[in-house]
Parts: C-alpha cells; structure tokens; sequence
C-alpha cells in the first residue's frame, strides 16, 4: 500500500491545491510594497489558477475541453515559473523558499505538458 505523501504526489488536485496552498503562506511571509504588489498578485493568481484550471479539466465534456483546459493549466505553470523567478530577484533573502517553490512549478509545468502531449 502507498503511504499518503506518496500517492499525493501523483493525485494532482491535491498537488495543485497543496501549491497554492504553499504560494499563500510564502506570500505572508514578505513586505508588499508599491514595487512588488503587482508581482505579488500576478503570482497568486497565476499559481492558483493551475489547479482550478485542473478541476475543471476533471469535469470537461469531451476530450476537446479536457485538452482546452491541461492547455490552461500549463500556460499558468509557466507563468508561475516566471513570476517566482522575478521575485527571487526582488526577494534575495527568500531565495531557497522560492527556489523551491519554482521547483515545484516547473514539475507541474512538465506534467502538464506530458498530459497534452499523451492526450
């Protein structure tokens, strides 16, 4: 039998809900002022977007919108990826969190992108 951690890794709502999760805590931790509000609330948005983008996959009607919607989620990984890149730069002090974060959004931009390509 699997141990929970084990099978949360590959029961991607629960990954994804996980990383949004995560992204909210990191963002607490920092001081948002005028320069990094915008990346800040790009970051959140994007980063959430993965896994709602992902249910409605789960819930598509045909494989069109199935494909529409993994589409979605990628292209919000890899916007992800970029904004934690941006604020590593604006956060040097943050920079293993977020490096860990990147991490996380660059295996879900892959996954993703593996999903299309096999659908």
């Amino acid at each position: 039998m699997l141990n929970q951690k084990y099978k949360h890794k590959f029961d991607l709502e629960e990954r994804t809900a996980v990383f949004s999760t995560k992204i909210f805590d990191f963002c607490r931790t920092i001081t948002v002022d005028y320069l990094t509000e915008n990346q800040i609330r790009q970051l959140i948005k994007s980063a959430t977007s993965i896994g709602a983008n992902y249910m409605e996959a789960n819930g598509s009607v045909s494989k069109r919108d199935f494909k529409s919607k993994i589409s979605i989620c990628k292209k919000e990984a890899k916007e992800t990826t970029y904004w934690l890149r941006i604020l590593i730069n604006l956060f040097p002090n943050k920079k293993d969190e977020l490096k860990i974060l990147w991490s996380e959004a660059q295996e879900l931009l892959l996954i993703f992108s593996a999903i299309i390509k096999n659908s």
